[in-house]
């Protein structure tokens, strides 16, 4: 399994963590898996030579989405755990 295949691995993963954690009707942390699962797919499909024209916006949005995920990250961390 090459890099590649492991990036998108890791956001399947995520993807289908944070569908279960809506079943058990927790949205905030869905949410937090979510927004992590897509950051995972859109930082690899950046990378993918057919879709070079398109990488600055596919980066910025990666970068959006990991930003999200860290601010759902600390509020987590704030206001279910602490």
């Amino acid at each position: 399994m090459n890099a590649r295949q492991r990036q998108y691995l890791f956001g399947a993963i995520f993807l289908g963590f944070g569908i279960y954690q809506l079943v058990l009707k927790d949205v905030l942390e869905a949410s937090l898996y979510m927004v992590a699962g897509a950051a995972f797919i859109f930082n690899t499909v950046a990378s993918e030579p057919s879709l070079s024209k398109f990488k600055k916006v596919l980066v910025a949005i990666t970068w959006v989405l990991i930003i999200t995920a860290g601010v759902l990250f600390l509020y987590l961390l704030q206001f279910k755990f602490l």
